[in-house]
């Protein structure tokens, strides 16, 4: 799908679990603009994330992060939107722009004048996911540090923006406490910060890998371990539904 700004316009979420487990829904989401059927979450997951950012937002570092050796500032910005400046690109001798457009969790920015920025997780530190969230931030960095005019604007911004501390903060579960006579319950969370290396070379290269796949005049074939792709191939599939049918009418 073409933009103003640039070719393909890519979101950070999409590079973690969609374009992993599968390149074609991938594909056909940012290039033609067909998602996959949504699946409505437990909406528990986006409350404690809201209630997160709330608690954190222009709050000191000292005061909140002391014990995770985080330098001296404050938590400047929560749940804001950024857009990178057009990446250029040359595909296949063809001159091709992305930019990335995406909402970041929370913004810290240190009294020496360099920003942290941090991405919050409910759940176990995972080092197979580490990998997936890190392009993530990755993506989110990238448009801090090559921020659009109209970023600038919206978050005050000083160019150039300097991004010296990025991870991931786990928040997971590991006892509760009740208040008495209260009507409270509560989970009390173990919190674990997984710092992530600064990389923009290796981020670079996989936004070339990503650009290169949807410049393709084809999408990838179906995926073997996608499961709407298998859904879609059963319903192909005459003979499959054919057994199923008489299956199903045996067990009856």
């Amino acid at each position: 799908m073409k933009y103003n700004c640039c070719d393909y316009k890519l979101s950070p979420s999409d590079f973690t679990f969609l374009y992993e487990e599968c390149k074609r829904c991938y594909y056909l989401k940012v290039k033609l603009n067909i998602s996959q059927p949504s699946i409505p979450l437990p909406s528990i997951f986006s409350k404690m994330t809201g209630l997160l950012k709330d608690y954190y937002n222009r709050k000191r570092t000292e005061e909140i992060f002391s014990e995770l050796g985080f330098k001296e500032g404050v938590v400047e910005y929560a749940e804001r939107y950024v857009e990178s400046k057009p990446i250029p690109l040359q595909i296949s001798g063809r001159d091709v722009t992305c930019c990335i457009y995406g909402k970041f969790d929370i913004l810290i920015k240190f009294d020496n004048g360099e920003y942290g920025l941090i991405d919050f997780k409910i759940g176990n530190p995972n080092e197979e996911h580490r990998k997936l969230y890190s392009r993530q931030l990755h993506a989110y960095l990238y448009a801090l540090e090559h921020p659009t005019l109209e970023t600038i604007e919206r978050l005050k911004l000083s160019p150039p923006i300097s991004v010296t501390k990025l991870g991931l903060l786990y928040f997971y579960p590991s006892e509760v406490s009740q208040l008495k006579n209260k009507g409270y319950f509560s989970f009390n969370a173990k919190i674990e910060w997984v710092e992530i290396p600064k990389d923009e070379e290796r981020f670079l290269n996989f936004i070339k890998e990503v650009v290169e796949l949807l410049e393709s005049s084809e999408p990838p074939n179906l995926s073997l371990t996608c499961k709407w792709c298998e859904y879609l191939r059963k319903l192909n599939d005459e003979e499959y539904i054919d057994i199923k049918k008489r299956d199903d009418y045996y067990s009856i």
